[in-house]
């Protein structure tokens, strides 16, 4: 079957509704959904039972790029600082220190292997080096799988941002193998500016998007995501072409806007939450539908050793000696190294070298998405086993809520109470946005005049408003009061 401007909305959506349908009944069984969606992929690709025609790299890697950044970006959102912070420099060197040894030693065992030259070698080394994103945050967050201290959010930040490491040592090795005349040194002014540009432009970007959205009015809450969506390209597509790195860039302008006050927040992450979804399966049904079962299966052998190269070697050795410097037991860097899984981020970053035409580009493409699909099978399917045998996991499965999730799920308040504003209180045509509430204590209602409205981000706040406050203790009332500069004065 051949996809056409007339079928491809009705063979689009049928998949779609496959997978989700088919994904929500997986869990049960343990198999990880992404791999489903993959198969399922796979099964209607030109190989499969369905026979659609697709064979175009660039189209897979065009929406490899677009799926990565609203997957990036939500996992940037949902990223709670207060949480991070602790983790910080450990993150950081797994992100970094923990892909560049993870592509150096898969690099030097594929030139051991086999008969590829050594930036070839390193150039697949760098394709499978990073962690994905999509499957460590969906397997870790639809298997609510709780685990101890800051075990969770060095995982999460690890694998939101590792990608950009991944990509720049990808980009750099592929240079190398198209221009074998230049030599390691010449990469590394590249790399440099794409990480520091990347970093520096996230940030940037991320203050002007959070000023952007907070003084413009746009009317309708549905516009507010949207225009989110605009100013994540934007940062995106700018920072690429000044030459920075567009993913890191993306996940820091995230991470930076999750943990500001915004109008229409809640809104938001809802929005980005279900995207990040559908981006997952559209790019793993993508990549299904571009593989060919038959040109994969020649590939099995070398690809298992590989993988339980990377698996069981590789990625261990990169996470003891990147942590070196840091405290933490040792069933916690165990537990570290199995989550090391590799989904659709590779398979996305084996498309460079198809499109470069480089000679054994169809060999690699096929042995990264066979390493993929292992370490998703072997990995994803037992991280809570692995969990409990290591006694990393919370007793009963408990959880930690945070303020972040209390926000996020619309947890219930305990405490509520009207607050009267007075004439001399200092946020008096204030935002909501902008008086810097505790994140547990929400205005629900503003009587005003007499009557009752529904606040969002954008209402100002005006004298002998009434505000109707709903927290989680008593205690946080003392920040409203200092929010708003005046004593906490209930009405008559």
């Amino acid at each position: 079957m051949i996809l056409t401007i007339e079928n491809i909305l009705l063979i689009g959506s049928f998949l779609l509704f496959i997978s989700i349908v088919i994904g929500k009944t997986s869990s049960r069984f343990g198999v990880p959904t992404l791999l489903l969606f993959l198969t399922i992929g796979m099964m209607a690709g030109s190989e499969g039972i369905v026979g659609i025609k697709f064979d175009d790299p660039q189209i897979a890697q065009f929406i490899g790029i677009v799926s990565l950044n609203f997957i990036l970006f939500s996992g940037g959102l949902d990223t709670n600082w207060k949480t991070v912070k602790p983790i910080l420099k450990e993150g950081i060197a797994l992100s970094t220190v923990g892909v560049f040894l993870t592509a150096m030693s898969v690099g030097l065992f594929v030139n051991w292997l086999t008969d590829f030259s050594l930036f070839e070698s390193l150039l697949l080394g760098a394709i499978v080096s990073s962690t994905d994103a999509a499957a460590v945050f969906s397997i870790l967050r639809s298997k609510n799988i709780a685990l101890k201290a800051n075990l969770r959010p060095t995982l999460e930040l690890e694998s939101g941002s590792n990608d950009p490491m991944a990509y720049v040592l990808t980009i750099s090795f592929l240079t190398l193998v198209t221009n074998p005349e230049q030599s390691l040194a010449s990469i590394l002014p590249m790399f440099l500016l794409q990480m520091i540009l990347g970093g520096i432009l996230g940030f940037a970007f991320g203050v002007l998007s959070k000023n952007i959205i907070n003084n413009i009015k746009l009317g309708f809450e549905g516009l507010y995501p949207v225009l989110m969506i605009a100013m994540m390209f934007i940062t995106f597509s700018a920072t690429d072409a000044l030459g920075g790195n567009g993913f890191l860039a993306i996940y820091i302008c995230a991470v930076y806007l999750g943990n500001q006050d915004l109008i229409s927040k809640k809104t938001i992450l809802n929005m980005y939450d279900g995207l990040a979804w559908l981006m997952q399966i559209i790019l793993f049904l993508t990549l299904g539908l571009l593989v060919f079962p038959s040109h994969v299966v020649p590939f099995m052998g070398i690809g298992l050793l590989i993988s339980l190269f990377l698996i069981f070697i590789a990625r261990p050795l990169a996470v003891f000696i990147s942590l070196l410097p840091f405290k933490m037991k040792l069933k916690r860097r165990f537990y570290i190294s199995w989550v090391g899984l590799r989904g659709a981020v590779p398979i996305v970053f084996a498309t460079y070298p198809l499109i470069a035409g480089i000679d054994k580009a169809n060999i690699i493409f096929n042995i990264v998405f066979f390493i993929s699909v292992t370490s998703v099978l072997l990995q994803g399917t037992t991280l809570s086993i692995f969990a409990k045998w290591l006694k990393v996991d919370l007793p009963d499965g408990k959880k930690i809520i945070t303020e972040h999730d209390r926000f996020i799920t619309n947890s219930p308040k305990a405490v509520m109470h009207e607050v009267y504003v007075t004439s001399d209180c200092k946020m008096i045509g204030s935002k909501i946005v902008k008086l810097g509430f505790p994140k547990s204590a929400v205005i629900t209602m503003i009587k005003r005049n007499d009557h009752y409205i529904t606040p969002d981000g954008s209402t100002k706040i005006e004298p002998n408003d009434i505000l109707v406050v709903l927290s989680d203790n008593n205690e946080d009332f003392e920040l409203v009061s200092q929010c708003l500069k005046q004593k906490v004065v209930n009405p008559k």
